[in-house]
């Protein structure tokens, strides 16, 4: 298999007024089967104790207590994947319900962001004749992506699909919430994705984020699909999945806080870089812009 390496981190900078208990996901997800080169694991400044647990959907998530003023959380590292984009399967098909793993079936319910028991009649209406399975899910790929009108201006955090179907605009984490609305009012399992993919053969857009996909079940896995960029891209590295976005905030705090700075890198490396020159260039996290946010 042909590999590609990419540099992936965040770096985030919160005031607080008060000791700040915090539950965090923005670790690689358990199941990421990359190579890793130094470590993923979250530090911060000033150092803080750091409690890991796995929730139900098997993502690793970070407890803290963050204390009173500036404070820093950071990662910075290399993953090796397959430099192929996503893998088209256009023949997949969708099992009957009755024949689907038992373990799928929550993610053919309504969640908190994905009313699909609200937009049954829409996608059959305009779905429902697609062959069932993968040209389906594009379908609604299709339709979310052309009609949906990306600008950080237009999320927010009570926002869900149905809201994102009538205003026609949203962030990425909406496309998501969208297509799987979609696929569920039509008895796909899908499920939400959270997490880094690369600028690897891309067009550059300006500072990186996270970036929300999400996951579909046919002939027997999950297949990713991007309604945001619907394009393969080369280099998902998963951190979290869920229902929805609620089940898999990258930052849960118990209180307030200011977040001062932010911003996240993935950075495709060139071929033939070494290990060497790979765990030289991560004793210093590198120089990206971060991304501001609307007031």
């Amino acid at each position: 298999m042909d590999t590609a390496r990419i540099r992936f981190g965040f770096e985030i900078t919160i005031e607080c007024p008060a000791p700040l208990p915090m539950l965090l996901a923005l670790s690689p997800h358990p199941e990421f089967d990359g190579e890793l080169f130094g470590s993923s694991q979250i530090r911060t400044e000033p150092p803080v104790p750091i409690e890991t647990y796995s929730d139900t959907f098997g993502n690793q998530f970070s407890r803290i207590v963050a204390p009173v003023g500036e404070f820093s959380l950071w990662s910075d590292c290399i993953a090796e994947v397959d430099s192929r984009p996503d893998p088209v399967e256009s023949s997949a098909r969708l099992a009957p319900v009755q024949d689907l793993p038992a373990e799928t079936l929550q993610f053919l319910a309504p969640s908190r962001y994905c009313e699909s028991d609200e937009m049954g009649d829409f996608a059959w209406e305009n779905f429902g004749f697609y062959t069932p399975g993968w040209q389906q899910v594009q379908a609604i790929c299709d339709y979310v992506h052309e009609q949906t009108t990306f600008d950080y201006k237009f999320g927010r955090p009570t926002k869900t699909a149905h809201q994102v179907h009538l205003e026609k605009t949203g962030v990425c984490r909406d496309f998501a919430h969208l297509a799987i609305t979609l696929c569920r009012a039509m008895n796909i399992p899908a499920r939400y994705v959270s997490g880094y993919i690369s600028d690897i053969g891309a067009e550059e857009t300006g500072p990186t984020d996270f970036c929300a996909w999400f996951e579909v079940f046919l002939d027997g896995t999950w297949h990713a699909f991007d309604a945001r960029h619907n394009t393969p891209r080369i280099g998902r590295i998963q951190m979290v999945r869920g229902r929805d976005a609620a089940d898999v905030a990258m930052i849960t705090s118990f209180g307030s806080y200011d977040l001062t700075h932010f911003r996240v890198w993935t950075i495709g490396l060139p071929h033939g870089t070494d290990e060497q020159e790979m765990m030289t260039s991560l004793e210093m996290r590198p120089n990206t812009p971060a991304l501001v946010f609307p007031a």
